[in-house]
């Protein structure tokens, strides 16, 4: 199969991505976990000044770079594997089109709103 839809058009540097990527998200996850392990009853207060504060709204913003590189890395090689002609016979390049379109979207709705999330008006932008 071509690597033409890829993100980054090679299958090693898209291996390098998703697990650099994970990598980013598991450190993510433990400092917000060590923030409400250290925090106990946390006040919205405290959550805002913790999420809005410079070094969090970078990391956020990395974070939300990453998962957006690790969805897309991790689902179209999820439909590369299995929306094949072997197993669905010709309409399986069409399908996987509209597969990896609508993949394209949604990662992109996400991370946009993601930045928005952190870089707009603060907590209060959280539905569009």
């Amino acid at each position: 199969m071509k690597s033409a839809t890829s993100l980054t058009g090679s299958g090693s540097r898209d291996w390098i991505v998703q697990r650099i990527s994970a990598v980013v998200l598991a450190v993510y996850s433990v400092v917000l976990l060590g923030f409400f392990l250290t925090h106990g009853d946390v006040s919205f207060t405290q959550w805002s000044s913790f999420m809005t504060s410079l070094p969090m709204r970078l990391f956020s913003l990395i974070a939300v770079l990453a998962l957006a590189g690790h969805a897309w890395v991790g689902m179209w090689t999820v439909f590369t594997d299995y929306i094949t002609t072997g197993k669905l016979g010709a309409s399986a390049a069409g399908l996987r089109l509209v597969l990896q379109t609508l993949m394209i979207i949604a990662v992109l709705v996400f991370l946009f709103w993601g930045i928005m999330i952190f870089w707009g008006n603060g907590f209060g932008v959280v539905a569009v």
